[in-house]
């Protein structure tokens, strides 16, 4: 398996910050590099291992708005009405998925429970809250689609997508805030450039990582997985 673990993160971190690995005041601030290092790639580059899917919320009859539990996802992206009511496994109901619309069309066009029928449209409230417009009829299973936050690299937790598949960008971003830990980021520090130089890295590797997920989305060159071709003629149009 190609990567890092746990352990071997840590050992090259330790290395690249010239540090001995049983360092106490390293090791303390070490699951705040890692913290920073993950956030940071998965806000950069939309992982799609990140997308997932829920089916554990439902509508409520007569009730306009659905509540996510607090961290349930970062961001939506679809939102499916299983039908017909009180079936909770999508694959043997029918999806109807819902489009995306402003809360105040909905707010207009819905203004209460009469004429509820199956939703067709939703709208983002707040952070966890969407409203459904028209109002439910009845109590139908939704298939909530949208990014999440994996568990972070850890002694109990020792591979994530990232740390395999992704190292070196991860080594770059852990050494942006090890950096700050020893000081370097400032015109006075040891070493000025110090901090400079993985960001330099960072958005290097960052590049090539970008293009790979946009190829993972078939949103590359023509709407498909490959990567562009320098030399390929005539164009695929």
């Amino acid at each position: 398996m190609p990567g890092l673990t746990y352990a071997t993160y840590k050992t090259a971190l330790a290395t690249l910050s010239v540090v001995p690995e049983t360092d106490a005041n390293w090791l303390s601030i070490l699951p705040d590099a890692i913290e920073y290092a993950e956030l940071r790639i998965y806000r950069d580059l939309d992982l799609l291992s990140t997308v997932s899917a829920n089916t554990s919320f439902a509508t409520t009859a007569n009730a306009s708005k659905v509540a996510l539990t607090q961290g349930t996802f970062v961001t939506l992206q679809n939102v499916n009405v299983i039908t017909p009511a009180g079936t909770t496994n999508p694959d043997l109901g029918t999806r109807v998925p819902l489009l995306p619309v402003s809360k105040e069309y909905i707010q207009y066009a819905w203004p209460s429970a009469t004429n509820a029928a199956v939703p067709q449209y939703f709208a983002m409230i707040d952070e966890r809250t969407f409203s459904l417009g028209p109002w439910p009829n009845a109590a139908y299973t939704l298939e909530i689609i949208g990014t999440v936050r994996p568990a972070t690299l850890s002694q109990s937790n020792t591979t994530t997508f990232i740390s395999q598949y992704l190292p070196d960008l991860f080594l770059m971003a852990s050494m942006i805030f090890i950096s700050g830990y020893q000081r370097n980021f400032g015109r006075q520090s040891d070493d000025p450039q110090m901090a400079q130089s993985y960001e330099s890295q960072y958005q290097a590797l960052l590049k090539g990582a970008t293009v790979e997920e946009y190829r993972k989305k078939y949103a590359a060159s023509g709407w498909t997985s490959t990567s562009t071709s320098p030399v390929a003629t005539p164009g695929r149009g």
